[in-house]
């Protein structure tokens, strides 16, 4: 009987655990399509919520950004955006931290000459004080 009990409870702990990381999962992807809106749109004080201080980026031409400099960055009128695309996404969740892995393309101009990228990304998302927030992200240019 003990037996039969112990495996219902680790059963019912296991769909809820796998109910919350799908959970987690829909929250982190909306909290990354939200991120592209705000660099379509130029608006730093969205991202401002999902990044920490301690936020690292990493750009494809290995160029490293604080939250400062990166929020800055966001905010150059010579970069006028007209797609920013992620497709292939995967979210891996763990213990209050994610990360997201995918593909991305942008296109737009830059400086007024046009541009189109492709490339793959990943973010590294950390659940803090009832908040999912990304403590760093990479890009690597794939083609031009």
């Amino acid at each position: 009987m003990r037996f039969a009990l112990a495996g219902i409870i680790a059963l019912t702990i296991c769909r809820l655990s796998m109910a919350s990381a799908v959970a987690d999962e829909s929250k982190i992807l909306a909290l990354e399509n939200a991120w592209n809106q705000a660099q379509l749109h130029h608006d730093a004080a969205a991202l401002d919520n999902l990044l920490p201080h301690s936020f690292i980026y990493t750009d494809y031409d290995g160029t490293v950004m604080n939250k400062e400099q990166f929020l800055a960055d966001l905010k150059d009128p010579s970069y006028q955006a007209s797609l920013i695309a992620n497709e292939n996404v995967r979210v891996f969740t763990y213990n209050g931290a994610a990360i997201v892995v995918g593909t991305y393309h942008t296109k737009g101009k830059y400086k007024g000459r046009a541009f189109e990228h492709w490339g793959r990304f990943t973010d590294t998302w950390v659940f803090d004080n009832g908040l999912w927030q990304c403590v760093a992200s990479h890009t690597t240019l794939v083609k031009k």
